[in-house]
């Protein structure tokens, strides 16, 4: 698998059935692909839609079901439109489980800066700030380096999204999780070791004990979907 499924593909682990989970645009949402559509799972977007499905094969895409970047999706059983307001109740009231955001810079302390891109014009933080404040757990999924540089620093230099700090960082190097005392390297990837995510890290990292290599449980083995219909 290239980098951004595999990423992709172990964020899905992270789900658990029955959760509201909002994906946030470009890598985040491949997730949908990997959770099995009877998980009882329901993927929100903040343009005012709860169920997203995974993308629509070619020629079957509906222009009036998009997520919140645009992108063509499906929507599966029980799935709801609803209005902007009603979407920011759900984010701000803290009724989310879970939101999927990428990143451009995680620092030291877990804190993430992902809207404002260098000599870009940008459209602005759109529900990024609402989403990291607001949902029970948030997973920064990206690329653990960019042109050369680690996305994961001591300190960040473009402006921070929210100032609370992420859940879970998840690349395609490593597993990291942000503690009280930094950053805790919890998995590395199959193409990847203990030594490159050091090497390619520009923050501090903490290995765990307990360090394992990713998918080593295999793929949702852990998370019971055997318990839905094998079908599906």
């Amino acid at each position: 698998m290239d980098a951004k499924e595999l990423i992709a593909r172990r964020v899905a682990e992270e789900i658990l059935p029955g959760m509201l989970v909002n994906l946030g645009i470009g890598l985040p949402s491949m997730v949908a692909n990997f959770v099995p559509p009877a998980s009882g799972v329901y993927f929100q977007a903040e343009n005012g839609v709860i169920g997203l499905g995974a993308r629509p094969p070619e020629g079957m895409e509906d222009p009036h079901l998009t997520d919140a970047g645009g992108g063509f999706v499906s929507a599966v059983p029980g799935a709801a439109s609803i209005d902007s307001a009603m979407s920011f109740g759900l984010i701000r009231g803290g009724h989310l489980d879970m939101t999927v955001l990428g990143g451009l810079e995680v620092d030291a302390k877990g804190q993430l800066a992902n809207w404002k891109v260098p000599q870009k014009m940008v459209p602005g933080m759109g529900g990024a700030m609402d989403l990291v404040t607001g949902a029970r757990t948030v997973i920064v999924a990206m690329l653990h380096m960019a042109k050369g540089q680690s996305k994961i620093v001591q300190e960040c230099t473009l402006p921070l999204t929210s100032l609370r700090p992420v859940d879970l960082i998840i690349t395609d190097l490593a597993v990291i999780k942000p503690i009280k005392d930094g950053l805790l390297l919890c998995e590395y990837a199959p193409n990847s070791s203990i030594e490159k995510v050091i090497e390619s890290t520009e923050a501090d990292l903490i290995i765990s004990n307990e360090i394992k290599p990713m998918f080593a449980s295999g793929i949702h083995e852990n998370y019971q979907w055997h318990t839905l219909d094998s079908n599906t």
